[in-house]
């Protein structure tokens, strides 16, 4: 899938034609530079990656300046591989936001917001006792049981219990594309991405 590599600008709600009231989420997309070009007979796969917002020499490794001197642009602070591209690019092209178009679909995958340590009941979604009443007074939001005891004698794999929540990659599907704004690189899509505000998202169509 083709794309492009974005910032998460914030939330807001835009009316349509019909006078109803959209969420939307703001996006400062692109504009992404070509900074290498992988082709089938030396990777094995043809791919382009792209870099996106530069940062300075000076927090760059020496690996990174030269990877970056091929394509003739400064480090970028973030870098991804999209496949199927249409268009034929060369080394430090320059990719906008027109590649988007109004009205099309596209997926946008991020880094959804840390939550820290959580229990069943946020975590997964366990209704916890309902009642505190019969006699129990300590067991509201607990787990209840988590396997039998002498037989299996073990806990099985992937039990849902309580631990770290959120801080792991999320990809929300066919969110529409409401505005492309190129002269200010910005993308309106419906619905929510995940992340928090200025975190790094991947649009791809």
């Amino acid at each position: 899938m083709s794309g492009l590599i974005g910032k998460k600008i914030g939330m807001t709600s835009i009316f349509d034609d019909k006078g109803k009231s959209l969420p939307c989420t703001v996006l400062n997309v692109g504009p992404c530079i070509v900074t290498q070009i992988k082709t089938q007979k030396n990777d094995g796969y043809n791919s382009i990656q792209l870099g996106f917002e530069e940062k300075s020499e000076k927090k760059s490794l020496k690996s990174e300046l030269g990877h970056f001197k091929k394509s003739n642009t400064p480090p970028k602070n973030k870098i991804y591989e999209f496949r199927n591209f249409e268009e034929n690019y060369k080394l430090g092209d320059k990719i906008t936001v027109e590649h988007f178009k109004e009205g099309e679909f596209v997926d946008i995958s991020g880094i959804s917001k840390g939550k820290g340590f959580q229990g069943v009941v946020k975590r997964h979604g366990f209704a916890g006792v309902g009642q505190s009443t019969h006699g129990q007074h300590n067991r509201l939001r607990a787990p209840g049981s988590i396997g039998a005891a002498s037989y299996p004698a073990r806990v099985f794999k992937g039990m849902r219990m309580a631990g770290q929540m959120g801080a792991s990659k999320v990809k929300v599907q066919n969110l529409r594309v409401l505005k492309v704004i190129p002269e200010d690189n910005v993308l309106v899509v419906k619905g929510s991405v995940p992340g928090h505000n200025k975190s790094y998202v991947i649009i791809q169509k």
